[in-house]
């Protein structure tokens, strides 16, 4: 009844275009007893939803001059507030109108105001409190009674103040969490220590205190740890693989990297007359995962596996994700098996889905089978690779197809560095270099897209609820920044507008390659996409250029698919459109909204987990000199990116005998000797710092080359 009346009040005041008596909105939203009425007006207004005015008046936020907003960064004198209404920019908020807001409160803002330096406004209340844990690294002033600070690790832009007795037995340079509070009488925030970690100069310590302070947890409880126990000790039965599609007898195998211990899908390719028959098996999570139980709980609660240089976080417990679902070689396994028929250009024909049991027979590696498609490899690989070559051979030749289509029709091929990092036994970081893909990466790549495409398409044609992966078009602004930056380059822009179709950004993409802007165009076409999220409708993939899509394929590390598989389950066995509507449409909803907060959450983590070990990794290269490439300029200085893919900083502002200037894109020249940086532009550079607990690498350049000097005149 609540939620209804909330609609109700909701939907009348957004008919409103000023604040309206209590008495009148009762009669306007229909909800007429006082009881329930003034419980909805007090749920919503503390939710932020609507706003109360001196206890009479009742109002959208955005109708009272008002916003909702999350506090993202606070320093001693102002705060930042992002709204969540997106179509605002962040809103500044001086210290004394702020009640103590700290980072992470939802607060609602009041007497919103526009200004040359964009718009200001004070905090009304705050609606939710943010965590006030924070993580950090301890900063001692001189002396033996010195004052302890913590110089926060995100939100807060100054060093905060620790209590008298609140040190624990930290040490300067400690990395440390610790609560903070709003002191009524200083006026001011201060902190606690409460746990430490270890010395802030270690990448290990630092990713230790990066998962904290991102809430991802770590340890299941005993009582889902006892549940996947059980369930994975669940002998494969007679009864249910005689409920299932037999597939032990073909030639499926899987391809994964050395490392992997979690395989969750298998392949099996065949050549017909007409074309191809392409089975991708899937680990039947949702056979052991059920819904409801504790164990479906805390796969949901952490949304997806995080990968670390030195561990992996997983979203199931290990007796389920390598044990009874990892697609292990010569094991009886239950899948979910997509069984497509594409023809001889790759088109897809028909498709179904079966629940199914496969035996995979090569645990298949991707440098093995990289080796077995360049010649290089030795006779032991080929054979291991015997049961299954000639599907190899078959799967690379529709895997090339798939490719060709694929970028026939516009899919962005863009090229992204991502790092992999070698520890020591320390766990210290002592080797970095760019991952390499090869063919076998590839061709497992345009094996899920297509199951993936198949099971969205399957979905929607039985118009049932769902969770599909969508990418929408990217936004005028972003696209505007990229033209911009393509034009420096040299590059046409003409299509380079809103309405842009995949294919006019492959074109420049492709255009780029030969050129030293390859990669960053590539990335600017990257940062230009809208961020890709999960959805309960079918919104379209833009960055493969497919109408339907969404993510079947990993349902041991990412919960979207596990949730699909049990909708799927559903349809496959029978189960009634109207009852699978009636389950499932709002848990479609809650995990899409849930699947992609935890997405960005992991990718956040991940991303500063990186950075802090790229720095241990130059720590250890203090004053040496490498080659590298400008792959960014700002008004500030150069990013350069070396040969292993590190990015560091050089900060052109230290040089006092020089004054840059900035052109807004791709360059930076000096206008006192006619010096010019340019993006792509090779340089040699000495690394002078690297700080592990901020991620943050500096360089210096050290010898111009002769062909980035220009001078002012023949500029």
């Amino acid at each position: 009844m609540r939620q209804k009346d909330n609609e109700l009040i909701l939907k009348a005041l957004q008919e409103l275009t000023e604040p309206v008596e209590r008495n009148e909105l009762m009669l306007l939203s229909g909800v007429n007893e006082q009881e329930r009425f003034n419980n909805a007006v007090s749920y919503l207004e503390s939710k932020g939803e609507l706003v109360v005015i001196k206890r009479r008046k009742i109002a959208l936020p955005s109708v009272a001059g008002c916003a909702l907003a999350t506090v993202v960064r606070v320093n001693k004198w102002f705060l930042f507030a992002h709204p969540s209404d997106e179509s605002l920019e962040d809103i500044f908020v001086h210290a004394a109108d702020s009640k103590g807001a700290m980072p992470g409160d939802l607060v609602m803002l009041r007497n919103i105001r526009s200004g040359e330096k964009g718009p200001s406004g004070e905090v009304d209340k705050i609606i939710t409190k943010g965590s006030r844990i924070i993580t950090g690294v301890i900063e001692r002033e001189k002396g033996k009674k010195g004052q302890a600070y913590i110089m926060p690790d995100g939100g807060f832009a100054y060093h905060l103040r620790i209590v008298q007795g609140g040190e624990l037995k930290s040490k300067n340079g400690d990395k440390v969490k610790a609560a903070v509070m709003y002191d009524q009488r200083e006026k001011r925030i201060l902190a606690r220590v409460i746990h430490i970690y270890g010395r802030a100069d270690s990448a290990k310590i630092c990713s230790d205190a990066i998962i904290d302070s991102n809430g991802i947890p770590v340890k299941f409880s005993v009582a889902v740890k006892h549940e996947a126990a059980m369930k994975a000790a669940e002998p494969i039965t007679q009864e249910e693989i005689s409920r299932r599609l037999d597939l032990r007898d073909e030639p499926i195998f899987t391809i994964d990297g050395a490392d992997a211990k979690d395989l969750d899908d298998a392949i099996s390719v065949k050549k017909t007359e007409n074309g191809w028959e392409l089975g991708v098996h899937i680990a039947d999570v949702s056979h052991y995962v059920r819904e409801g139980t504790l164990l479906d709980q805390a796969a949901m609660d952490r949304g997806t596996s995080v990968y670390f240089a030195d561990r992996v976080i997983p979203m199931l417990p290990v007796e389920i994700s390598n044990g009874c679902c990892s697609l292990n070689a010569g094991t009886n396994k239950l899948t979910f098996s997509a069984l497509l028929t594409l023809d001889s250009k790759g088109e897809l024909v028909d498709y179904r889905f079966e629940k199914s049991v496969i035996n995979s027979k090569v645990r298949g590696v991707y440098s093995e089978v990289n080796a077995i498609f360049d010649g290089t490899a030795d006779e032991e690989i080929k054979r291991k690779y015997a049961p299954v070559l000639s599907s190899l051979f078959e799967a690379r030749e529709l895997a090339d197809i798939l490719k060709a289509k694929a970028h026939q029709r516009g899919e962005l091929e863009i090229e992204t560095t991502e790092l992999r990092f070698v520890l020591d036994e320390r766990g210290v970081c002592v080797g970095v270099s760019e991952r390499e893909r090869g063919e076998a990466e590839e061709l497992i790549e345009q094996f899920m897209i297509s199951a993936n495409r198949a099971a969205a398409l399957y979905a929607k044609s039985a118009l049932i609820p769902f969770v599909y992966r969508v990418h929408e078009a990217p936004e005028a602004e972003r696209l505007e920044t990229l033209s911009e930056l393509a034009a420096a380059c040299g590059f046409s822009v003409r299509r380079l507008k809103e309405g842009v179709r995949q294919t006019d950004l492959s074109e420049l993409i492709e255009k780029a390659k030969p050129t030293k802007y390859a990669r960053l165009i590539s990335t600017q076409v990257l940062r230009t996409m809208a961020k890709a999220r999960y959805a309960p409708e079918p919104l379209g993939h833009f960055g493969l250029s497919l109408a339907d899509y969404c993510h079947f394929t990993s349902p041991i590390r990412r919960y979207p698919d596990t949730s699909i598989h049990r909708i799927l389950t559903a349809l496959v066995s029978g189960e009634s459109i109207d009852r699978i509507q009636e389950r499932y449409s709002d848990f479609a909803a809650e995990s899409s909204k849930t699947s992609s907060d935890r997405e960005l959450r992991a990718m956040r983590a991940e991303r500063d987990a990186e950075k802090c070990y790229a720095a241990e990794f130059m720590a250890s290269h203090i004053g040496e000199i490498h080659p590298g490439i400008v792959s960014g300029v700002t008004n500030k200085g150069l990013f350069v990116s070396l040969q292993n893919g590190i990015e560091g900083f050089v900060d052109l502002t230290l040089d006092d005998h020089a004054f840059f200037e900035f052109d807004g894109t791709a360059s930076t020249y000096d206008r006192r000797s006619g010096k010019k940086y340019s993006i792509g532009d090779s340089v040699n550079i000495k690394v002078i710092s690297a700080s592990v607990p901020t991620g943050t690498i500096d360089f210096e350049l050290t010898k111009l080359s002769a062909e980035n000097q220009t001078t002012t005149e023949s500029r």
